[in-house]
């Protein structure tokens, strides 16, 4: 079974390429990837780790935890899993706006 890591504080220029190289070293990495702005592109500064095996993956998260990449201490954990979240409607709003278009009502 797959075990999944999170890896946070990343330096922003962090490439999902070099991600996975720095796991590596540790064992065998399915997959890696920095999570990007959606309309920017840009690093989130965090990104997730999935490793075939559980104890090469725990062995990462212990080597690598509060270890330094490019000036910025590495927050690695177990991920948990992704939570559902309510969906948002295509202008970007949740519950509403504003109340400026809103009637009084004495």
């Amino acid at each position: 079974m797959a075990y999944r890591l999170f890896v946070g504080g990343l330096p922003f220029s962090t490439t999902s390429e070099e991600l996975e190289q720095l796991f590596a070293a540790h064992g065998t990495v399915a997959s890696a990837r920095v999570i990007t702005d959606r309309e920017t592109q840009r690093s989130k500064g965090f990104g997730f780790v999935e490793f075939e095996n559980e104890e090469e993956g725990k062995a990462a998260e212990k080597a690598l935890n509060g270890s330094d990449l490019g000036g910025r201490s590495l927050t690695v954990n177990e991920a948990r899993p992704q939570e559902d979240r309510p969906r948002r409607d295509s202008n970007g709003g949740g519950n509403g706006g504003g109340g400026s278009f809103r009637q009084r009502s004495w």
